[in-house]
């Protein structure tokens, strides 16, 4: 997949720092909200994939940090359909990634493409 960032490595690093703070204001919220452990799995696998990403992005650049990315996406199990409080973790991967693509304004169809390679869940 064919893809061009437009971003520099600051400009990812502080955007996924900003996404990551988001989603620790989510864990802490966990406890008010009507069902807290999917609550806060799924705001914990958010700001985990966004630590990992800012790693990669600070250690590699932003190619790099793109392409593990789509990786990451790629790889995940498809669970869209699923109930709503079933496979939080892999809903709130999917989400950060997503939420990392709309950020470096990936072009919507390298998306779909990576979406399309992703496997059921089993």
């Amino acid at each position: 997949m064919e893809y061009k960032v437009t971003l520099s490595t600051e400009e990812i690093v502080r955007g996924l720092k900003h996404y990551r703070r988001i989603a620790k204001q989510d864990v802490l919220r966990a406890p008010e909200t009507p069902n807290p452990e999917v609550f806060r799995l799924h705001a914990e696998a958010r700001r985990e994939v966004y630590a990992k990403l800012a790693e990669v992005a600070e250690n590699e650049g932003p190619d790099a940090v793109v392409s593990r990315a789509l990786e990451m996406y790629q790889q995940l199990p498809f669970v869209t359909g699923t109930a709503e409080d079933a496979h939080p973790v892999i809903k709130g991967q999917e989400n950060a990634l997503e939420n990392f693509f709309l950020m470096i304004g990936l072009d919507p169809k390298i998306r779909r493409e990576a979406r399309k390679a992703r496997k059921p869940i089993e």
